[in-house]
Order: C-alpha cells, then sequence, then structure tokens
C-alpha cells in the first residue's frame, strides 16, 4: 500500500487525538451520574445497533456477486431495499409512534436478524425478501431509537443541552469509530480466518441478538401519540398537517433529503472517481479513512454544540457550502488535469485531490449527523417524531433509487455536479430555515396567548 494513505490516515488520527485530548472545561457540558449512566446505556446499544450494519456493508456486493448475480441483479436487490424503505418506513415510524418505540427498537434487531439469515441462500427470491426486511430495518434504525431518545430524555428531565453531547457522541462512536472497527473485523471473518462472506453477516445477527436484550432489560417504554382511537391514516394526515403547517418542519425534512440524498449518491460515486482507469486503490482502508473523517467531524460538532451563544442552524450554512464545493473537486479536475489512458497503476494526481476533498465531505458529515438530531428534537412535534421523520427518508429513497437506476446513463462529473447544486440548496434553506425560527421566537412571548387559543379551536399537532 502506497505512504500516501498512510499519510492521509496519520495525520487525520492525529487530528481526531488532539481535538478529543485537548477539550478543556469551555468545551465540555457539566452533566449529573444519572444522565451519564442513561447516556452511556443508549451509546452501548446504539453502538451495537450500527455494528450490526456496519459489518454488513463491505460484503453485501460481493456476497451477491459470488452467488452468481449480475450486476443488474446486483442494483434491483438494492433498488428492492431503498424502494422497501420508501414504501413501509412511514408505517413503522407511526406504529412506532403509537404501539411503543421501545417495541420499534426491538422490531429492528428481529428484522434484522432474519435479513442477516436470508443471506446463506442462493436464491434469489430469498434474497429479495432479505433486502425488503433490511430496508424496513432501516427505517427504523434511523428513526425508532432517536424518536425513543429524545422522548426518555425529556421524561427524565434532562436539560436540552445535554440532548447534543448524547447525539455527538453516538455519531463519533456509531458512525466512526464503530464503522472502523467493524470494516476491519469483517475483512478479518470474511478473509484472514476464511469463513466467507456471509460470516460478517452472521456476527451482525449476534452483536444485534446483544443489543436487543440489552432493551429488553434496561428501556422502558414511550410513545408518541398515546391516544387509542387514531389509526394509521389518522396519524399520516396529522404529520403531513404538521410538515405542512410549519414551515420549519418543511425546511429541516427538504435540507434532510437533500444533503442524504447527495451522501448516498456519493456512496456509489466515489470509487468510480478515485479509479477512473482501473486503477488500483485500497478500497477497504480508504473506507476506513472516511470513517476516520466522519469521527473528526463528530468530534468538531460536540465542540461547536457545545458553545451555548452558537446555534446550529448558522453553522450548518456554512457546513453545506463547504460540502458542495468538495464535490466540484471531480468536476473541477476533469478539466484542469489531463486524463491518463494508461489502465491500472496506483492513484492519479487528481485522485489525490478528491481524496482529500472527498474526507472533507466525510468531515462534514460527521458534523451533520448530531446537528440535524439536534434541530429535529427542537422542531419535530413528540406526537408524531418517527412518523415525520420517516416521511423526510420518502423523497431521499425516491432520489436514490432514480440515481441507482440511471448510474450509468450520466458522466460521473455531471453527477458529482448534480449532488454539489443540491448542497448549495440545502445552504440556501437552512439560511432560510434560521430567518423563520429566529421569527418564531421573537413572536412566541407576544402572542402566546392567542397562539394557544387558536391551537385550542383548530385542534392540531402541538408543534
Amino acid at each position: 500500500m502506497e505512504m500516501f494513505y498512510y499519510l492521509v490516515f496519520g495525520a487525520m488520527s492525529v487530528v481526531v487525538a488532539i481535538l478529543e485530548f485537548s477539550k478543556n472545561n469551555k468545551d465540555r457540558i457539566n452533566t449529573s451520574s444519572a444522565f451519564n449512566a442513561f447516556k452511556n446505556n443508549y451509546l452501548v446499544v446504539y453502538s451495537l445497533m450500527m455494528a450490526g450494519d456496519w459489518l454488513q456493508g463491505p460484503y453485501v456486493y460481493f456476497l451477491y456477486s459470488q452467488y452468481g448475480f449480475s450486476k443488474g441483479d446486483i442494483g434491483r436487490l438494492f433498488i428492492a431495499g431503498f424502494g422497501s424503505s420508501m414504501l413501509f418506513g412511514t408505517v413503522v415510524g407511526s406504529l412506532a409512534d403509537k404501539t411503543g418505540r421501545k417495541r420499534a427498537c426491538i422490531t429492528y434487531c428481529i428484522t434484522y436478524i432474519l435479513s442477516c439469515i436470508t443471506k446463506h441462500s442462493p436464491q434469489y427470491k430469498v434474497l429479495m425478501v432479505g433486502r425488503i426486511l433490511g430496508g424496513i430495518a432501516t427505517s427504523l434504525l434511523f428513526s425508532a431509537f432517536e424518536s425513543w431518545l429524545v422522548a426518555e430524555h425529556n421524561k427524565r428531565g434532562y436539560e436540552q443541552q445535554w440532548l447534543s453531547l448524547t447525539f455527538s457522541k453516538a455519531i463519533f462512536l456509531g458512525n466512526g469509530l464503530i464503522a472502523i472497527v467493524a470494516g476491519l473485523f469483517a475483512n478479518m471473518l470474511a478473509d484472514n480466518l476464511g469463513f466467507g462472506p456471509v460470516a460478517p453477516f452472521d456476527a451482525a445477527a449476534c452483536f444485534l441478538a446483544i443489543g436487543m436484550t440489552i432493551i429488553l432489560s434496561t428501556w422502558s417504554e414511550n410513545f408518541g401519540d398515546p391516544s387509542e382511537s387514531k389509526d394509521l391514516l389518522t396519524q399520516f394526515r396529522g404529520a403531513a398537517v404538521a410538515i405542512a403547517s410549519d414551515e420549519k418542519i418543511a425546511l429541516l425534512g427538504a435540507i434532510q433529503s437533500l444533503f442524504e440524498g447527495s451522501m448516498y449518491t456519493f456512496v456509489f460515486l466515489w470509487t468510480p472517481a478515485l479509479s477512473p482507469n482501473d486503477e488500483d486503490i485500497p478500497h477497504g482502508f480508504i473506507f476506513a479513512t472516511f470513517m476516520l473523517a466522519s469521527m473528526l467531524g463528530s468530534s468538531i460538532a460536540s465542540r461547536l454544540m457545545a458553545k451555548q451563544h452558537l446555534k446550529v442552524e448558522g453553522y450548518m450554512q456554512i457546513v453545506f457550502a463547504i460540502s458542495a464545493c468538495t464535490f466540484l473537486l471531480p468536476v473541477v479536475t476533469g478539466f484542469l488535469v489531463p486524463p491518463s489512458g494508461e489502465k491500472g497503476g496506483s492513484i492519479s494526481f487528481a485522485g489525490c485531490i478528491q481524496l482529500f476533498g472527498f474526507c472533507t465531505f466525510e468531515s462534514c458529515v460527521g458534523i451533520f449527523w448530531p446537528s440535524i438530531m439536534k434541530m429535529r428534537s427542537q422542531y419535530i412535534p413528540e406526537e408524531a417524531r418517527s412518523t415525520i421523520m420517516n416521511f423526510f427518508r420518502i423523497p431521499l429513497n425516491i432520489f436514490v433509487c432514480i440515481v441507482l437506476y440511471n448510474v450509468n446513463a450520466f458522466p460521473i462529473t455531471v453527477m458529482f455536479g448534480m449532488c454539489s447544486i443540491f448542497l448549495l440548496m440545502a445552504s440556501v434553506l437552512q439560511r432560510r430555515l434560521m430567518v423563520v425560527a429566529e421569527l418564531h421566537n421573537k413572536s412566541k412571548p407576544e402572542d402566546w396567548t392567542s397562539l394557544k387559543e387558536r391551537d385550542t379551536e383548530a385542534e392540531p399537532l402541538n408543534i
């Protein structure tokens, strides 16, 4: 492996270590021992859940190819997963609000374990069922756990600022450290120990089972809308009304869809971008470097959110703008750096530049996750939190399915340029969200009585 990759990984590791060990009292949030126990319990569970998810990532495509399926067949399996998340996500989110978030988290574990079991079968229909189950599980992972955390945090009366600490630590561990360890562990099981590409899925099922045991024994139940009279259709309508009637929620959903859509598109584009002529690049090591960059971002986010005078809505405008610039690098290098016609070899100079840019984008991803969680906790009503969060994922999944279906129809520079435009739009919408939120906060003390009377007459959701 070239020294270049070690230098990038080593330099980033040093920066992360310096940020973590140089925190002073101004960068830390003083909390209680009861909250720390609650936070650590959640972080253990969340890390196990993310380990179950990350272990599967490196070998999904390879496993399907080992079973003899073509790229088109594999693409349809991936589309089935995103389509399942889109179709069933809102339903399971509403059920989580109505029947309990703890039950939804347990359902996630069971559903994903069943999805892992299907990987032992080379039958296409069985694998398709597994992808559908995986799509349902993904919807629960990115809604039920966060909804449970926010509701339980508020129910126990902890300070609102402490929630940002849990968010940043969850991303630092679950989307950073755990992702790196899971990738290396999966590689050891499948290749070094010779257990084959199914072994990481079996390991994932074990981690999910351990996490489910902890949830069953230590978590209490909480609900969104406790009313037994509201059916799913009424919940859908209530969530849609909340999004349509509150500009802040609508803006937040648009921002999330634009950023995450670009992020998931990047997952499919970074490999051909760095190796357009089949250059020999260490995919696993680069993936670990990206996850380390995400850890760097989450470490930065924890410092930013610890400053009470600094608003999330403010600095996220800059984060989205930087993300847009990083996705312009493949377009710029495509014009400025002459392409090489030679096949194979090591990473090109243009590839080195793009790798730095992609690491910067992953750092922005690390900032994005805890920050968007913080904003969702502020703006999304508790009564339909999981339902609304999965509503946000509908345009995201539609976008990703379209990209997957047409990934070979457009040049890679066009795809990156399109994502860059989306990220610039997210920055503009983030600016609008900050303005609307400030206007709302200024008018709230004056008009509280009239707003309360109007809300009582109309009987909408408490937003």
